[in-house]
């Protein structure tokens, strides 16, 4: 069977996608790991066959609704797992109306939850489209497990060979690598504020209170940092935030780094603890078993409260100095149990996990059962769809050119969420998915562009 991955923000995606790959080319299955206009293209013009489209989101936008249906015009049967999870506030329902509609569930064949709060939200929101929503947990939450440990080791990371606090921002605002009026325009065409008329306030009053809580984190971390020279302090910035406008504020103090490598994944695993506000890398820390700081210095009314609500909550820097170096001393001591410990209920809410079958093994096997008519694994041409790929490239490099000579006001635009495919790391990680996971199948892997991967049997 075909089956085409949508990548949107590698470092958060790619590891989970090669995961679902890995498995599922271990079950005889050819997978495409790629962003969405290299497969569209692919899928249009016919240099691929029809299969599963596995994306990121069912937001109801119109043009998402355009291109899927686009997809489904070839022959492919579209499936999907909402990135964004709706994991860090309590309660789903507002996340179900704003990120799914009945046009778009109706366009999918299957959707796959995180856990029992989105799997139960959905049926009981959209009931008609109630058959297609399985409850299997998500193939990201697999890695945070402590049966994949020895994913995340990383000798040749300088970075995390002396201990340190991770720092994870989720805070966006002034940080945004979008203006505001960008972003502004983006949920216009989105129709989230047509779904959501109040929304546009709570968008300008979050950020306000965004810019406050960024000034304070700053004066945090340059106090945390001058305190304590035991440990390094990693900023982690989220995907959508400016990195050099990061480095920028916390300039000049030698123990705080300021990095986008990777997955958080790696960081998570390798800190002795985890700082942030409202980010859902609190939750895939309780999970790892490694100590959460929230710190809250005021009292905000956009706060993600469910996030805020696991591991400690300090409200002042003298607190989390103490706390933070406290947990430091005691990481010492401590060594992790390769065992899943017992986990919040209101986690256990947001997050399914079966530690019988993975959720990556549970998302495959439904694939499977939508190939009953074989129509899903006709053969691709894989050399004809490389050869494309380079054309596209070439194109697109051409396209640039003409418009720096004729439009003065040209800028290249930088997909920060996308960077290309490193074919050394990801031999790596394949590597290691096959011996953790004890897959003897011989596997062949190919990056055929800058960001499309194919991973099959040999």
């Amino acid at each position: 069977m075909n089956i085409y991955l949508h990548l949107e923000v590698l470092n958060r995606e790619l590891d989970s996608k090669l995961l679902l790959a890995v498995i599922a080319a271990s079950r005889g299955h050819e997978v495409i790991v790629s962003d969405q206009e290299s497969i569209i293209k692919g899928l249009t013009r016919k240099f691929l066959s029809p299969g599963i489209f596995h994306t990121k989101s069912l937001t109801p936008g119109k043009l998402k609704i355009l291109k899927h249906q686009q997809i489904i015009n070839t022959g492919c049967k579209i499936t999907s797992i909402d990135e964004e999870g709706g994991l860090i506030d309590y309660g789903y329902d507002k996340f179900a109306k704003l990120r799914y509609s009945n046009k778009t569930l109706k366009q999918a064949s299957a959707v796959f939850s995180w856990g029992p709060e989105d799997y139960k939200t959905l049926k009981k929101i959209y009931p008609s489209q109630s058959k297609k929503i399985y409850k299997t947990g998500s193939p990201r939450v697999d890695l945070w497990q402590p049966f994949f440990f020895d994913y995340w080791e990383n000798k040749n990371q300088k970075d995390l060979k002396r201990p340190f606090l991770l720092v994870s921002s989720n805070f966006g605002g002034v940080l945004n690598m979008k203006s505001l009026n960008k972003r502004i325009n983006a949920l216009r065409i989105g129709g989230y504020f047509d779904r959501d008329p109040k929304m546009f306030k709570r968008v300008m009053d979050d950020e306000a209170e965004k810019s406050k809580m960024i000034g304070l984190f700053v004066e945090a971390l340059k106090y945390i940092a001058d305190k304590n020279k035991n440990y390094n302090v990693i900023l982690r910035p989220h995907p959508v935030e400016n990195i050099d406008l990061w480095k920028t504020l916390l300039n000049g103090i030698k123990n705080i780094k300021v990095v986008r490598d990777d997955s958080i994944s790696l960081w998570v695993k390798n800190s002795f603890a985890v700082m942030h506000n409202g980010c859902t890398t609190a939750l895939e820390a309780t999970i790892s078993q490694k100590p959460v700081i929230s710190y809250t210095p005021f009292k905000a009314k956009f706060t993600r409260e469910l996030a805020n609500d696991l591991g400690f909550k300090v409200t002042t820097i003298k607190k989390l100095s103490y706390k933070i170096d406290k947990i430091f001393q005691n990481s010492k001591k401590k060594k992790l149990k390769k065992t899943i410990k017992t986990l919040p209920p209101t986690l256990l809410k947001k997050i399914y996990i079966d530690e019988k079958e993975y959720a990556a093994l549970k998302m495959i096997k439904i694939w499977e059962t939508l190939n009953n008519n074989k129509k899903l694994s006709k053969s691709n041409n894989w050399f004809v769809f490389m050869c494309s790929l380079k054309i596209m490239k070439f194109n697109g490099i051409l396209g640039r050119f003409f418009k720096k000579i004729f439009y003065k006001n040209f800028h290249l635009k930088q997909n920060h969420k996308f960077s290309y495919l490193n074919e050394r790391k990801i031999m790596k990680k394949i590597a290691r998915l096959q011996k953790i996971l004890g897959i003897k199948q011989k596997l062949s892997y190919k990056i055929l562009s800058d960001k499309t991967l194919l991973i099959k049997q040999k």
